[in-house]
């Protein structure tokens, strides 16, 4: 094994904590919607993701390649700055898991990159032409492409499948929803796993223990692999429910669509070295599937947060690693300040997390609407309106020859409740 210092080691180490961030955070990018349709249950399903993911990360280097020798020139980048960048991904990476929005773990690391390469050697740190086609172009082409095709292919299934009975059909997708999962957790592998392999491998040449342009080593790959599995196996279940049914109600049907499609936008970016936010195309695919399905619908206060989310990634994750860089440039009393500052955070916001606990046993529990009191112009209209439901009856009655009479009592129980405010003004007196 290279020559590791100490420095050296405590990056390596928050480098695969944040890889194992990753994994439970992006957990619900492969199995929100199987866990949502019941296709399987949720500890299977995690089980099944984080061995998928483990495969994964031995399949391509291709992007760690582009995180390593792409993105940020090696030269005059020190072991202190992929240690800010790290900073920034990981407390991002929990801000966003702890109020259940999908954002990007990999837009979070590349952001903390950016900012603390920047911070510590200017702009001329940066690649601009690979941060822009290889990290900026594919944030945007991802949930489109994905979103499109995951539509498209919803609507072919149901009409292929308009013929086959309802209970026959459901078990079928529900199968291939688990072949499709699988396939996402082998992608998100591919894709995620490998960042963590080049950030390390761009911090041992940083410091000086691999030669420039050197690809990962084995041991790099093995415990790349190792930490995201680990962490995709305790599930990210606040990001799951929001995946699962925040953004839209999926049946089986959809469920398929849109895995099989984010799959295979994943892929196709891991073969060419894209740094693909695997978030990004899962989303679009749930987002393309729900509106695939007649009827179906998307919650765009739910979508509106998590592209809002999105935006912010990148920069938030800049300024934090930026802060970070700054103060460990005192030397060794900053870069102890930084690393207790990490850990407070993120002990911080796990008893945060503690105060409503959200799990394998309630991840698919509806939450109940919040009820909203009624408006001025409802109650108003309310007052001056027969209800139809009180017309209908003595519409009905009266047809039957019998006597009906509206009463106020029977009006005025229509009539919402008002909430309590202070008393209005007495009528003037016609």
């Amino acid at each position: 094994m290279e020559h590791i210092t100490l420095l050296l080691g405590i990056v390596i180490i928050t480098a695969l904590v944040f890889d194992f961030t990753n994994g439970f955070h992006d957990t619900a990018n492969a199995m929100a919607t199987t866990i949502s349709t019941g296709a399987l249950k949720p500890k299977t399903a995690v089980a099944m993701s984080a061995v998928l993911n483990l495969v994964g990360a031995f399949m391509s280097v291709e992007v760690a390649k582009t995180i390593s020798k792409g993105l940020v020139n090696e030269e005059g980048i020190q072991p202190e700055v992929i240690f800010a960048a790290l900073v920034g991904a990981i407390l991002w990476n929990l801000v966003t898991w702890l109020v259940g929005l999908p954002s990007s773990s990999s837009h979070a690391l590349m952001g903390g990159l950016v900012g603390a390469a920047v911070a510590s050697a200017g702009l001329g740190a940066v690649n601009g032409g690979t941060l822009v086609t290889k990290v900026l172009l594919p944030a945007v082409a991802a949930p489109i492409v994905a979103g499109v095709a995951a539509m498209l292919a919803a609507k072919v299934t149901y009409k292929l499948g308009g013929k086959v009975g309802g209970k026959t059909a459901t078990k079928g997708y529900r199968a291939g929803q688990i072949a499709s999962a699988g396939l996402v957790s082998l992608a998100h592998g591919t894709n995620d796993a490998q960042k963590t392999m080049g950030i390390i491998t761009l911090a041992l040449i940083a410091g000086g223990a691999l030669d420039s342009g050197a690809n990962p080593p084995v041991w790099v790959i093995i415990s790349a692999g190792m930490a995201i599995a680990l962490g995709t196996s305790l599930g990210g279940w606040r990001i799951i429910r929001t995946m699962g049914s925040g953004l839209t109600d999926l049946q089986p049907q959809q469920g398929f669509a849109a895995q099989t499609s984010a799959a295979s936008v994943i892929l196709a970016s891991s073969t060419l070295g894209f740094s693909l936010s695997t978030t990004h195309a899962c989303s679009g695919a749930v987002m393309g599937a729900g509106l695939g399905r007649k009827g179906g619908v998307v919650r765009w206060s739910t979508a509106t947060r998590m592209f809002i989310a999105w935006g912010l990634t990148l920069p938030a994750a800049a300024a934090v690693a930026s802060g970070a860089e700054l103060v460990m440039r005192t030397g060794d009393v900053g870069v102890a300040a930084v690393a207790l500052f990490l850990i407070a955070s993120c002990v911080a916001i796990w008893v945060i997390s503690r105060r409503q606990v959200v799990d394998h046993s309630n991840v698919n529990e509806v939450q109940p609407a919040v009820a909203e009191e009624p408006g001025v112009v409802t109650t108003a209209m309310a007052a001056v309106t027969v209800p139809p439901t009180v017309a209908a009856e003595a519409a009905a009655e009266a047809a039957a020859g019998t006597t009906a009479a509206v009463t106020d009592e029977a009006l005025k129980a229509t009539i919402p409740a008002a909430a309590p405010t202070t008393p209005a003004a007495p009528a003037a007196a016609v």
